[in-house]
């Protein structure tokens, strides 16, 4: 048997198949859900609201990408005060106008932040900014592989 699976690579969206046997799949009831448009960030648990938070999303250069995504890693920066905040969670999403930031790879991210006075308003390079102790409140929960769904 073979399984097809989303890739984090370019562009968004790409696909490719794996045999199933060298697979280890488990299911989760979680889903991080980002509305872009009202910049505001769900955490649904069996499809049933557990948390919500205002973001602030990508500028009309450097927008937010839309799509299926996961979490592909957890970061504990430790130092709340920095630009990124204390938690950062690299996705499987790449910004579709930016070949690389700051020296990455363009990789989008949902992360806290050191300008809390952004959020909800479309402030970044394409990530998904937080309010610090709402990151820190998503990463008691959340762990890669969850889905991420960023709709407009």
């Amino acid at each position: 048997r073979w399984v097809e699976v989303l890739l984090p690579e370019r562009p968004n969206g790409t696909t490719g198949w794996l045999p199933a046997d060298v697979l280890r799949l488990r299911t989760t009831d979680l889903r991080v859900v980002v509305d872009v448009g009202d910049r505001r960030m769900e955490l649904l648990r069996a499809g049933r609201r557990v948390m919500t938070a205002p973001v602030a999303v990508g500028k009309p250069g450097t927008p937010t990408p839309i799509g299926r995504f996961a979490v592909a890693e957890l970061v504990r920066t430790r130092t709340p005060g920095a630009f990124l905040g204390p938690v950062v969670f690299p996705l499987t999403g790449y910004s579709e106008t930016l070949n690389e930031f700051a020296g990455g790879d363009g990789r989008v991210a949902m992360h806290g932040t050191s300008l809390p006075e952004l959020i909800g308003t479309r402030a970044s390079n394409g990530c998904i900014r937080m309010r610090n102790r709402d990151v820190v409140r998503l990463s008691r929960v959340v762990r890669p592989g969850v889905p991420v769904v960023i709709r407009r």
